[in-house]
């Protein structure tokens, strides 16, 4: 967990600043990531994509279920059944 100074000194980086860091982070632990023999490495690499994967299936389900509860199916922006004829 990061500290509250930690946290503030980030918000109040530009993007510019926080992309700096990230690009400094991935330099830094990317001979870590390519350490070991190819297996390993492949191991490495789909353990963090399925990570990946876990994670943006959490949030686009949360996202899917913000989404129904603020628009109710007949008035959903995207993907509407009903045609215009319906309505009418």
């Amino acid at each position: 967990m990061l500290s509250r100074e930690t946290i503030e000194m980030y918000r109040r980086m530009t993007v510019g600043e926080r992309l700096k860091l990230t690009l400094e982070a991935i330099d830094e632990n990317t001979p870590y990531l390519l350490h070991g023999p190819p297996d390993v490495v492949d191991r490495r690499f789909e353990l963090i994509r399925r990570e990946n994967d876990l994670r943006n299936f959490n949030m686009l389900t949360a996202i899917a279920r913000t989404r129904t509860a603020e628009y109710p199916l007949e008035m959903q922006p995207e993907g509407d059944t009903a045609s215009s004829h319906d309505r009418e």
